[in-house]
């Protein structure tokens, strides 16, 4: 059988809780199974980090946790691998190409020094809607997708207060936006960065998929924590965006495989050409 071309690291950063985002994760990769490998890296619980060479394209996992906070070992090694990743595209024709989800993506804005992390205050859960930036609209992360779209968000942190002088710096660009609440003061936060070229991130969960949510659902006492923090009418419009094909099916079915479709293009190019 023919070795597999394209190779996949998922960076699991759930330190061992339960959740569906391995398993969605999993089922996007293998609807690439033709072209693509992957290993899974427990980074959190076991410090384990892939070797760059050996990899083409990154997915690091949401997590529980404050992402301001690390053990002093696998968030110092997970900074690291994120400079090498930066390091190789800026000195390598191949690039390696890197999606951060959730956790993952709080943590690699603090380490880019774009912007504050913040705690919020209440917990953000269920369907929301994002809304994509100027720069959103025509990145190819979002192909597909209406303005706005809707994903499944799912967190206590926040990334807030960009610093636009280090986005521009960097080159990086803010491509979509937390919903607008014009009854509320809050800032909106920030939920999907391009951070280079080859990095990109989101605040949302792009993986999940309604099945993962409504499996969550079926634990009693976190189905009463969510209707008692929404209240029933918004319990039940969540419900009613979870089955709707143009939500959050859409959103599961699209990006992933925009950023991996995007990424294995690139990488097929990048090695004929250096292959000829």
């Amino acid at each position: 059988m023919k070795k597999k071309s394209i190779t996949v690291a998922i960076l699991d950063m759930y330190n061992g809780e339960p959740n569906q985002g391995m398993r969605c994760i999993i089922d996007i990769l293998n609807r690439f199974t033709p072209f693509v490998s992957f290993k899974i890296f427990d980074v959190r619980g076991k410090c384990e980090l892939p070797e760059i060479k050996k990899f083409d394209i990154y997915i690091a996992t949401g997590g529980p946790g404050n992402p301001l906070e690390g053990d002093g070992s696998w968030d110092l090694k997970f900074f690291e691998f994120i400079d090498s990743i930066v390091k190789w595209n800026n000195e390598n024709p191949i690039k390696k190409h890197v999606l951060f989800i959730c956790h993952s993506f709080q943590m690699a804005c603090k380490h880019f020094g774009l912007a504050e992390i913040t705690k919020r205050n209440d917990t953000s859960f269920g369907v929301m809607t994002i809304h994509k930036t100027k720069d959103g609209l025509k990145d190819p992360l979002f192909e597909g997708l209406a303005d706005p779209f809707y994903a499944v968000d799912s967190r206590d942190y926040q990334v807030v207060q960009p610093k636009l002088s280090v986005f521009a710096k960097k080159g990086a660009k803010i491509i979509s936006l937390e919903k607008i609440r014009d009854h509320v003061q809050y800032e909106r936060a920030i939920m999907a960065v391009r951070f280079t070229d080859h990095l990109v991130g989101t605040q949302f969960h792009p993986e999940a998929d309604p099945i993962s949510f409504l499996s969550h659902l079926r634990n009693k006492e976190v189905k009463e924590k969510i209707r008692k923090m929404k209240g029933k009418r918004k319990f039940r419009n969540m419900l009613e965006d979870l089955v709707d094909d143009d939500k959050i099916y859409r959103t599961n079915e699209t990006l992933i495989p925009n950023f991996l479709r995007s990424a294995i293009t690139d990488l097929m190019k990048s090695k004929k050409i250096m292959s000829n």
